[in-house]
């Protein structure tokens, strides 16, 4: 950590009479937020940013099993403030150094009765948005809890549009608040007049998973709980969350915010942990394990992964993924992965395996040990159950037991991160996303980009030469953008895609029928790296266009999509290294060029003070490659 500095205000004790408020604002003194106990002994916050309120009175709360309510009938006991101003350095990301500074307080609660149980509500406020949650504290008469359900309140001060998905991987939807009838994902994303507010959580490592709907009164949104947790005490909860920006660039830049609210790198050793583009071999077979790591080796990947079927059929609850037993309704083989294994490593290409939850659940202190001897570097874990306590636990634990044989690992289907990569960063990325494996248009994917990705990596599974990439999904260029635009640590680039001297085989994986033929564009991808040292959005509409720019070293990458409309793109890059020339590389779409993909590569000089214009056609894009002179 850098500039840490903590400064304790106050420890400030008395009686409910004396004080039932207490305030606490963002360090640039934009954002406030109150808490109060009412004088029916309820508690309540809300929040303002430059002095309108955004939030209104909202309750903070739960329900025990037996009916007890938490949040009422108390008083404020004690407050502790305090300051701090650091920052800390990831072990990969989109910056290179995140900031970490915030106004915190610390109320202690009691309720009044015989019982008197005493707890704490936290409030962080940044300038980035507040965070708060509840800490249970010991109970001599109980050990542990069952909470039935939470009651904590997000109120609105309008009936505003919201940007909802009710599953992770489903098609988002713009509706008004008070229409949300079912629990939704989060973030949730709300337009809220000249603002943008994304509600969701952080730190969710072994509680229920939340989602939101409506809440009982009007233009009110209330936290809902998978099931009903037990914990035991002293238990703090996850952390629920409302980032504040004047724009959903904003929203996207600072999306750090949740991962601020995780605990530091728990793993002493990182130099395993390893960024890198992926190639998914879809045949099953030797021959297309071998094509693979040599397309990986010459464009600048990797990693190769082998998806479902190599250990059998991954829905059988008998498959044993401690062999290789290849399933033959996806492939009639032959398969010897440990041949394809040896032969990558000795090419610097690393192997990711999937296993799915079925054979995960049953052989996970079996199999761990096993890929690490095989000299395995990652495992892709597939259809996890998540949303349930007993699963949310399962799950985060076997990501610390992977890190355990220093394997990386890539989550995949519903589940959503909330931080936990920067406890533990060989949790590399994850799906929990509407990707390319769904065919959305370029509209989809710019809902996508300021809605999903405020949570954190998404594996958005590009397919660079499959047909639908030009039937349904916005042409090749697009493609090379999304790269840039979506953020993966791991970034799978060709998922239905074979290299050339690839088999024949291509069994269970639709999409993949025909190989690649190699076009001048690649050097795009060989070039560009999936981590970085500083992130700036240019420009975005949720849905309708967005630019992002992206520095590594002395280079920048941009991708920058349309949705249904073309798009004038003004570029000002003001944003590049001052004083420096940067040969500008750009892809664009040319429906005329004689290449099969129609992507256009130009050349320019230019340098900070110089501007780019672009007409970029309806769900099309552009992407450029900075690189400094």
């Amino acid at each position: 950590m850098k500039n840490l500095i903590i400064i304790l205000l106050a420890m400030l004790s008395f009686a409910c009479s004396d004080s039932n408020s207490v305030s606490v604002q963002s360090p640039d003194g934009k954002i406030k937020v109150d808490y109060w106990i009412d004088q029916s002994s309820n508690n309540y916050y809300s929040v303002s940013t430059g002095g309108k309120v955004i939030l209104q009175p909202s309750f903070i709360g739960f329900e025990l099993d037996n009916g007890e309510k938490i949040g009422t009938n108390i008083q404020i006991v004690s407050v502790r403030k305090s300051k701090v101003n650091q920052s800390w350095k990831p072990v990969y990301g989109k910056l290179a150094e995140v900031p970490d500074i915030y106004n915190q307080v610390e109320i202690r609660l009691k309720e009044n009765s015989d019982r008197a149980r005493e707890f704490e509500v936290t409030f962080r406020v940044y300038n980035e948005g507040v965070a708060f949650n509840v800490n249970f504290l010991s109970d001599q008469e109980n050990e542990e809890l069952r909470i039935q359900e939470e009651l904590t309140e997000f109120s609105l001060t309008d009936n505003y549009n919201c940007w909802v998905s009710d599953r992770a991987q489903s098609e988002y939807r713009k509706v008004p608040v008070n229409e949300i009838s079912n629990p939704v994902e989060r973030p949730l994303v709300v337009e809220a007049g000249n603002k943008f507010l994304a509600i969701g959580e952080a730190k969710l490592i072994d509680f229920s998973r939340m989602k939101m709907q409506a809440g009982d009164t009007s233009n009110s949104l209330m936290a809902v709980l998978h099931d009903q947790p037990k914990i035991k005490l002293p238990y703090t909860t996850p952390w629920r969350t409302i980032m504040i920006g004047e724009s959903p660039g904003e929203l996207l830049e600072n999306n750090y915010f949740l991962q601020n609210l995780n605990d530091p790198c728990s793993i002493d050793d990182v130099s395993w942990i390893k960024p890198g583009k992926v190639i998914r071999e879809v045949t099953l077979t030797t021959k297309g394990g071998i094509a693979c790591v040599d397309f990986a080796a010459k464009n600048g990947l990797q990693y190769v992964e082998f998806d479902a079927g190599w250990y059998g059929l991954e829905y059988d609850e008998t498959s044993d993924a401690t062999t290789i037993t290849v399933d033959p309704k996806r492939s009639p083989g032959p398969l010897d992965l440990l041949k394809v294994i040896d032969y990558a490593n000795s090419k610097g290409i690393g192997i990711i395996l999937y296993v799915n939850r079925r054979a995960l659940e049953k052989q996970i202190d079996e199999i761990l040990p096993l890929y690490q001897s095989w000299g395995v570097k990652g495992l892709k874990y597939g259809f996890v159950q998540v949303g349930s306590q007993e699963w949310t636990a399962w799950l985060h634990d076997a990501v610390k037991k992977a890190a355990k044989y220093e394997l990386m690992v890539d989550i995949h289907d519903e589940y959503r991160p909330t931080g936990f990569s920067r406890t533990y960063p060989n949790l590399m990325t994850q799906e929990g996303i509407r990707g390319d494996e769904e065919s959305p248009d370029n509209r989809h994917t710019l809902i996508t980009l300021f809605t999903r990705m405020l949570a954190g990596a998404g594996d958005n599974t590009i397919c660079y030469y499959a047909p639908r990439v030009t039937e349904k999904m916005g042409g090749h260029v697009s493609q090379l953008a999304k790269a840039v635009m979506m953020y993966s640590p791991w970034q799978f680039l060709f998922w239905y895609d074979r290299p050339p001297n690839s088999s024949d085989v291509i069994g269970g994986v639709p999409g993949a029928k025909d190989f690649i033929v190699e076009t001048p564009e690649l050097k795009f991808f060989k070039n560009m790296p999936t981590v970085w040292d500083d992130t700036k959005v240019i420009e975005g509409k949720i849905g309708e266009f967005a630019t992002v720019a992206r520095k590594s070293d002395k280079d920048w990458f941009l991708g920058s999509l349309t949705g249904e409309n073309s798009h004038k793109l003004q570029l000002d890059l003001s944003f590049l290294d001052a004083g420096e020339n940067y040969e500008a590389i750009i892809y664009s779409y040319d429906p005329e060029i004689d290449v099969p993909t129609k992507v256009r590569i130009d050349t320019k000089t230019v340098n900070p003070s110089s501007e780019l214009n672009f007409n970029i056609m309806p769900n099309s894009g552009l992407a450029i490659h900075f690189r400094q002179m």
